[in-house]
């Protein structure tokens, strides 16, 4: 006798939505998880960027007798180039020119809005001032992606966005 299964292709409907349920019971598990991941993961690019940033700043200080890089417009080349004693920086090492360089690069601001925004310009490597005292409340204009004040002070410029916890990015 011939089994009635033997000649029957494929899957019957019940066993195909009974897939379909379980496609979809992992998909919303996993998607959510995965969309935090990359804000996580950019929360802790912005930490371990600000702790490179501290560090050169503090090595700069004990090699340049207590004194912080002078201000925004000379940050960048100060960290990223050789110096000599009274903070002159040159891209060349020579025998005045000895301390430094503290950093490769200058990182680029991990978190923020899209890439197009001018508001909060996400991966931009500029250093705009900040005042004295504190992170800033508002988003500094101009393009900005980090704040310097001058006094070995330095801030993302993000304003009032916060990480998905509620805290301050230029808190971190």
């Amino acid at each position: 006798m011939r089994n009635a299964r033997a000649g029957r292709i494929g899957f019957s409907v019940i066993e195909l939505v009974i897939v379909i349920v379980i496609l979809g019971i992992i998909a919303a598990i996993a998607i959510p998880r995965m969309s935090r991941g990359s804000q996580g993961a950019a929360e802790n690019a912005l930490a371990g960027d600000l702790a490179v940033w501290r560090s050169a700043l503090d090595l700069y200080q004990n090699e340049h007798g207590g004194a912080y890089p002078k201000d925004n417009s000379t940050i960048i080349a100060q960290l990223t180039q050789y110096t000599d004693a009274s903070g002159a920086s040159a891209a060349v090492k020579d025998s005045v020119h000895v301390y430094g360089p503290y950093m490769r690069v200058v990182p680029p601001l991990p978190v923020g809005a899209p890439d197009r925004s001018t508001l909060i310009p996400r991966s931009s490597v500029t250093v705009g001032p900040a005042t004295l005292g504190g992170a800033p409340s508002t988003v500094t204009p101009g393009g900005f992606g980090w704040l310097y004040d001058g006094a070995g002070n330095l801030y993302p410029n993000t304003g009032s966005l916060t990480d998905a916890g509620g805290k301050l990015y230029n808190s971190y």
